[in-house]
């Protein structure tokens, strides 16, 4: 995401509506004590420790209201930090400084409190063949961002929308009249590059799925001992992902099964953000 195309095509008109939802008209508080342009510094601290991510998104944020601001980072995406920690020093007219503070921050710290809580189930699930994955559970207008922070912290990103893979669920294969007819309908429909994938409940759905040729079978919401068995029937005939309430609370449970993936919402619906400050803002000579 922080090549510069990916940014003018899909990211600058995400951050410039951030901005203008924050200054509808002016800044008026900066405007009060800075009428005029001046060089300023500041510097970025973090407060707490974690993994950092939306380094890039948190420059734009400056460059887009002032295309002279200068950054001096410290750190990079992905990089483990510590509370006190400077992370880098934003130069700029201090206009933009002040006016895009709270913007830029909430970016940087949305996204690096994805990639801390991402990290941490990743790491436990270390030993093991089990790939961490994302879910489209994103908050609108943040999906670019949310799942870039997912990959900052180690795991790795599920489809990115609907375009991106068939994915069969509940109420398709309701629509279909059975998992049989929906993969069949789904293989008539796309092309031979696309996998598909079926949602099953239960063990019964498992085994149609297994016989209608499933390429991934996700695991939904089934107990521990009904995984155990349902990756005996499918016996490595399609690749086999957990899914359903997946937390940190509850992954140890998942680490023995050994299926292919894990899905979990809880990385971009219930991550904390992670505690950054802009601090020291003060004048500097040209």
């Amino acid at each position: 995401m922080n090549d510069p195309i990916t940014f003018k095509v899909n990211v600058d008109k995400l951050l410039m509506m951030a901005l203008e939802e924050d200054i509808t008209s002016e800044d008026i508080s900066t405007n009060c004590v800075m009428p005029e342009y001046r060089k300023g510094s500041v510097d970025l601290i973090c407060k707490q420790d974690g993994v950092i991510a939306g380094l890039g998104v948190f420059k734009r944020v400056f460059e887009l209201l002032d295309d002279t601001a200068a950054f001096d980072m410290k750190v990079k995406d992905g990089d483990r930090v510590t509370k006190g920690q400077l992370m880098g020093v934003v130069t700029g007219d201090i206009r933009a400084l002040l006016s895009g503070e709270r913007t830029a921050l909430n970016y940087l710290q949305r996204m690096s409190g994805i990639a801390t809580y991402t990290n941490e189930i990743v790491k436990m699930l270390e030993g093991s063949h089990t790939t961490l994955l994302d879910t489209r559970k994103t908050t609108p207008n943040m999906r670019i961002f949310e799942k870039y922070a997912v990959k900052a912290g180690g795991a790795t990103n599920h489809r990115y929308n609907l375009s991106d893979a068939v994915m069969l669920k509940d109420n398709h294969i309701g629509a279909a009249g059975s998992i049989t007819k929906a993969v069949k309908m789904a293989r008539d429909y796309v092309s031979f590059v696309n996998k598909v994938e079926v949602e099953v409940e239960n063990l019964d759905m498992v085994r149609e799925a297994v016989e209608a040729g499933a390429d991934i079978i996700m695991l939904d919401n089934m107990s521990h001992d009904e995984m155990k068995e349902a990756i005996k029937i499918i016996d490595g005939r399609a690749l086999t992902e957990c899914s359903g309430n997946v937390t940190k609370e509850n992954i140890p449970n998942i680490v023995d099964l050994g299926v292919d993936y894990v899905s979990s919402g809880a990385l971009t619906h219930s991550a904390p953000i992670m505690d950054i400050s802009l601090k020291n803002l003060h004048a500097v000579e040209e």
